[in-house]
């Protein structure tokens, strides 16, 4: 018989540590860029982010804790079965193990939950009481309307058009979540109001 195709880990094994790549790189990763052509720096980043998050998006260190209420309600659907992808093996003709997550096991069916809980824990650790995004075809929207929900937060999706139009059931979906879902461009905004003029 061969090895197992699926590695699943017990809830007690989920990961209490997020990894960052940037303390094993050779070079320091080159700075974000404002349109002044200067490195944008934290306090330029503060009226959109929090600054727990800046602080996580600059480090270097090599492992982040993950809070134990972010943990919590990963754990509704995570961990995820890690698949051996043995025929792509087989087919490439290569020596090396392949393997491949499925993240389709979250609510909202997709891996997008997985920073959208915890995008929505340290605002609201900031203070932050209303999350405020854009989706495309409603996978983030959908992501971040379940989080917000989980952690008490006020969520306002703005949603392409015409995926506003042709999905129906995204648009649902935060909506049943508790978020504002809009079309956009949308009159609610100066741009929406000047795309739309």
């Amino acid at each position: 018989m061969r090895e197992s195709l699926k590695v699943v880990l017990t809830e007690k094994e989920i990961p209490r540590e997020w990894y960052n790549i940037q303390a094993d790189l050779p070079h320091p990763m080159p700075p974000p860029i404002a349109k002044d052509g200067k490195p944008i720096t934290p306090e330029m980043l503060a009226p959109v982010f929090p600054m727990n998050l800046i602080e996580q998006e600059v480090s270097t260190k090599r492992w982040i804790r993950i809070p134990e209420p972010v943990l919590e309600i990963l754990a509704i659907w995570r961990p995820t079965p890690l698949y051996r992808a043995r025929r792509l093996e087989e087919a490439l003709k290569t020596p090396a193990k392949i393997f491949y997550k499925n993240e389709g096991f979250s609510p909202p069916g997709s891996h997008k939950p997985n920073t959208a809980v915890a995008q929505a824990y340290y605002n609201k650790q900031f203070g932050i009481k209303r999350l405020t995004t854009e989706t495309g075809a409603g996978q983030w929207g959908s992501a971040l309307a379940m989080a917000c929900k989980l952690l008490g937060l006020e969520c306002k999706v703005y949603m392409v058009r015409i995926s506003f139009e042709q999905k129906p059931f995204r648009k649902m979906m935060m909506r049943a979540w508790g978020a504002e879902c809009v079309p956009s461009p949308s009159p609610t905004t100066e741009a929406g109001r000047a795309v739309l003029a």
